[in-house]
């Protein structure tokens, strides 16, 4: 049976993610699935070795006998994925487009969380508005949104509010959960201040999706660039060194801003270029939050 383009795309992910990453991502969250628990379940008689901290003293008076309090771990993780679907990031000069690495990057926190039964929803904003898919468990609602993904058609013309989606997704989450942010953080809106907000709460890590000819512009000659979100075009001599060292002064600082907004958020940074191997750099991305920690 054949088995359609889109579909055999999310298997090959499903299958890439799962076998190179697996163990990578579960657990590495603060906050969600560590120590014991703090759900209080049944009593039982202290054993040598028992934690102190977990004494029993109104059931030990009650009984004459030392008890401790058994927990129940809270092991259910709550993930959004606010996915930026802007005109922006159908755009790709290297091995790929920036809208394929969005796919890559929602795999990659989906499957690896979805296996342990968490619950997964997502916001999905671009100029046509904005999708909610409430959080489910299991793989197939994870499909569902992947599917979405890999389906969309090109965005049209228009400006993408980050700021309106980081600001949707906190009144959406309620619950404390780990909010995955996946964007080229191509706005000049107060999305900082909305993302610091969202950080204040849950633990937010902001993927960013970048393509290099975005941080220097090769010499070709004449060159007509387009903004995607806007239509303006506008034509560049790039055979003029001054004009393409001005451009990578200008794009450097835009970056270093951008870095510098996302740290000050409090949020987790993990940068996806088109020129490089995706995976290699979540790999790099989940051990360097590890020794930190």
């Amino acid at each position: 049976m054949d088995v359609p383009a889109g579909e055999s795309r999310l298997r090959q992910l499903e299958l890439a993610v799962t076998r190179k990453l697996d163990g990578l991502l579960h657990g590495d969250h603060q906050g969600l699935v560590l120590g014991g628990g703090t759900d209080l379940a049944d009593g039982r008689l202290y054993e040598p070795g028992d934690d102190v901290r977990r004494m029993d003293w109104s059931l030990t008076a009650r009984s004459g006998s030392p008890h401790v309090r058994t927990t129940v771990a809270d092991r259910e993780l709550e993930m959004w994925l606010v996915v930026d679907n802007s005109a922006s990031l159908d755009f790709g000069t290297a091995d790929c487009e920036k809208r394929d690495h969005v796919l890559a990057a929602a795999a990659s926190f989906g499957f690896l969380t979805a296996r342990d039964g968490n619950r997964i929803g997502a916001l999905l904003w671009g100029p046509n508005g904005s999708t909610v898919v409430p959080p489910l468990s299991g793989r197939g609602p994870l499909l569902a949104i992947l599917s979405r993904l890999e389906k969309r058609e090109r965005a049209p013309e228009g400006a993408f509010a980050l700021a309106d989606a980081l600001k949707r997704a906190r009144l959406t989450a309620r619950r404390r959960s780990l909010i995955v942010v996946i964007t080229d953080l191509m706005d000049t809106g107060p999305w900082d201040k909305e993302l610091r907000a969202l950080a204040h709460r849950h633990d937010v890590v902001v993927v960013e999706i970048r393509d290099p000819r975005e941080t220097e512009l090769p010499s070709v000659g004449l060159l007509t660039l387009v903004d995607p979100e806007t239509g303006r075009k506008l034509e560049v001599q790039t055979a003029n060194a001054k004009v393409r060292a001005r451009f990578a002064d200008a794009a450097a600082a835009q970056v270093a801003a951008k870095d510098r907004a996302v740290k000050a958020a409090g949020a987790a940074h993990l940068v996806l270029s088109t020129d490089r191997d995706w995976m290699l750099d979540v790999v790099r991305f989940v051990a360097r939050r590890r020794r930190r920690r």
